[in-house]
């Protein structure tokens, strides 16, 4: 890489941390930095985990004192999708590149449109069902099951995969949507830390883009975390869809 092009990538390292302790959507500005410097698409994809794996974990301590508000949920969060990305990072040595990325942008695109309207549609399954909060405040199966799904894609691409992860928790969970992002940063933390263990071992990766990309996010992560926490709920919502859609209609045209 030349020096401009080390360059971009210690600047989207540092963008897409902040962006992974925000709006969740990470992997969609470092990864085609990544393409665009001249790294095969499978080795970008790998490499890019590994150097994102800082911002999870900066963004994570950030976030701690709202960790600290659920910890049974914290703990459940990081040991489902940890597991999912196991399978995830598996599927993306195995398979052909490929064969997830056409439905990366609709499911990008639900996923948004479902963070948008999912306090609308809790509302009227509470009135209708006579919820209360409290109703809400343990994991079902169900919200199990799914944000382990969310798991096993952040082992295998991971562009979005904390948006899919507020809607899961968003539907699942009566919980501030500060606490529910900060749970989301965990979630994408605990499944890139999982993967880069495994990519370590049987993956191509590009050491240069992976330093220069955790030089960048371990600092955005943090940064992203109290940005995050500050943001009022209805801005943090609407910045969420606004991101989540914008990426799925980009993806959709580059491909």
């Amino acid at each position: 890489m030349t020096g401009a092009e080390q360059l971009a990538v210690l600047v989207g390292g540092l963008g897409a941390g902040i962006l992974s302790s925000t709006v969740g959507v990470a992997s969609l500005l470092s990864f085609p930095i990544l393409l665009a410097v001249g790294l095969p698409p499978v080795v970008a994809n790998a490499s890019n985990t590994i150097g994102m794996t800082p911002a999870g974990l900066s963004g994570s301590f950030g976030y701690r004192r709202e960790l600290r508000e659920h910890p049974r949920i914290a703990f459940l969060v990081l040991v489902l999708c940890a597991a999912g990305s196991v399978a995830g990072a598996a599927l993306l040595l195995a398979l052909p590149p490929g064969v997830f990325e056409a439905v990366v942008p609709w499911l990008i695109l639900v996923t948004s449109v479902l963070v948008g309207v999912q306090p609308a549609i809790t509302r009227r399954l509470r009135a209708r069902r006579g919820l209360d909060a409290a109703d809400r405040m343990q994991m079902s199966p169900a919200t199990a099951f799914w944000a382990t799904l969310t798991g096993v894609y952040g082992g295998y691409f991971g562009a979005g995969s904390g948006v899919m992860m507020v809607a899961v928790l968003g539907f699942g969970l009566d919980l501030e949507l500060r606490v529910v992002n900060a749970l989301k940063t965990l979630a994408v933390g605990a499944a890139n830390v999982v993967a880069t263990l495994i990519f370590l071992v049987l993956a191509d990766l590009d050491w240069v883009a992976i330093g220069l990309l955790a030089a960048g996010s371990v600092v955005g992560g943090y940064v992203g975390a109290h940005i995050g926490r500050r943001m009022p709920p209805t801005v943090l919502r609407v910045l969420i869809v606004i991101v989540g859609v914008t990426a799925s209609v980009l993806l959709l045209v580059r491909g």
